[in-house]
């Protein structure tokens, strides 16, 4: 064993370099990783082809486990059940987890071996992100005298009051009994079996029992490739300022929100905003822009691939972006990277990643409060707009110092080290 350079069994069941959200998460973290120490990935044999698309060897760099006759039949039900595109995430991730300790026996049949001759210093499961999700693993592991990390855990933010609407709209059904889940005695036997347990979010770390408290690190989960987010935003301070929103149209990332609070600076002139991704709300979306009066300055432009993405975000004074139930908020981070300010909602993920220094966050309260909130802080900008380059500029510096993928896994690849140190 070597404290410099620990042998590594990175479980990412989701993990592709190809997709978003969490299996590029997965991908990422465990690409990382593979970079500064000696590290053996375990997925899903649906992201085989994009790891051998990316350069990774199988055998070498990483094993393709097929647990496809219980992972198939589980990822149509959920879709299914979700009743719509995008919908009932609560429902999806439960439905996936059901068909995860399949997953796990398969790897245990094929590691299990490996892992009782210690031929791997640390077994870490990155992904399924869920706290919800036990591991069956993790006992196995713990008993062979190999440690057992577990994470960045992340999700389960409540649902904040006054949005029980938009909650149903989500067809987030299942959320009202998730907390079901602590009920699950094999998840207390992950928590005691693990030797670290990262947390990607505070709220993720408060629901961890107190008893396993002193194994809980905070690592928001989310981070960026300086190769993929490269530009700089000039920063133009000259009037209209322009605001750009990231993200679906959908009820809980509060694009409704943001039209009513930009309206005002819209209509005179001051601002202009661009709205990129596509969801079931872009029809009256468009109607209330029409009704605000502001129609002529707000771009709807729908689905785009990342360069464009890039490109029109890095052309914004400020990443206006008021979800209002987000677990990471990588979108944030990518703004920040690019020079973009941040004005987001302070609950869960996004709240986390911005400080008074980088950015604006706006108190939690009903619809109406962030609106006028935001409204207030948008005309506090307007005021001074000069200060948004050194905002932007200390946001740059932030993520450059923290939250890109390499510094997080030799973040990480520290913690290993004290988990092994004797």
């Amino acid at each position: 064993m070597s404290l410099s350079r620990p042998r590594v069994l990175v479980i990412a069941e989701a993990a592709n370099p190809e997709w978003v959200s969490v299996p590029l998460v997965g991908w990422s973290l465990a690409a990382a990783l593979h970079r500064q120490t000696d590290v053996h990935i375990v997925t899903q044999i649906r992201n085989r082809d994009a790891f051998l698309r990316a350069g990774m060897v199988e055998g070498r760099d990483f094993t393709a486990i097929d647990s496809e006759a219980v992972a198939a039949p589980m990822y149509r039900a959920a879709e299914v059940l979700r009743m719509g595109k995008g919908r009932g995430w609560t429902t999806v991730t439960a439905i996936a987890a059901l068909s995860y300790p399949y997953f796990e026996r398969l790897v245990w049949k094929r590691f299990g071996d490996d892992i009782r001759a210690k031929r791997f210093d640390i077994v870490h499961r990155v992904t399924p992100l869920s706290p919800t999700t036990a591991s069956t693993l993790a006992p196995k592991v713990a008993a062979a005298g190999v440690p057992f990390v577990l994470g960045p855990l992340n999700g389960g933010v409540p649902w904040p009051r006054g949005f029980d609407a938009e909650r149903r709209r989500e067809r987030e059904w299942l959320s009202y009994v998730r907390g079901i889940y602590k009920l699950n005695p094999q998840l207390r036997r992950t928590h005691a079996a693990a030797a670290l347990i990262i947390a990607g979010s505070r709220h993720t770390a408060s629901e961890i029992p107190e008893r396993f408290q002193d194994k809980v690190v905070w690592l928001p989960e989310n981070a960026i490739d300086p190769t993929r987010f490269n530009l700089i935003a000039p920063q133009d301070t000259t009037l209209p300022l322009r605001a750009c929103f990231v993200g679906r149209l959908v009820p809980y990332k509060g694009p409704h929100i943001l039209l009513d609070a930009i309206a005002p600076f819209a209509r005179s002139g001051q601002m202009v905003l661009d709205i990129i991704g596509e969801g079931p709300m872009l029809p009256e979306l468009t109607a209330q822009a029409d009704s605000l009066g502001i129609a002529d300055t707000v771009t709807f432009h729908g689905h785009l691939p990342h360069q464009q993405v890039q490109q029109i975000l890095a052309a914004a004074n400020l990443l206006t972006f008021p979800s209002i139930r987000e677990f990471g908020g990588g979108v944030v981070l990518e703004a920040m990277a690019l020079g973009v300010v941040p004005m987001v909602v302070d609950y869960a993920g996004p709240g986390e990643l911005v400080t008074a220094e980088t950015g604006f966050a706006i108190p939690l309260g009903t619809r109406q409060q962030i609106a006028a909130r935001m409204e207030q802080a948008l005309a506090d900008v307007l005021r001074d707009p000069t200060r948004l380059t050194t905002m932007a500029a200390a946001a740059r510096r932030m993520v450059q110092d923290h939250y890109t993928w390499d510094a997080k896994a030799a973040q990480i690849i520290a913690m290993y080290r004290d988990v092994l140190k004797p």
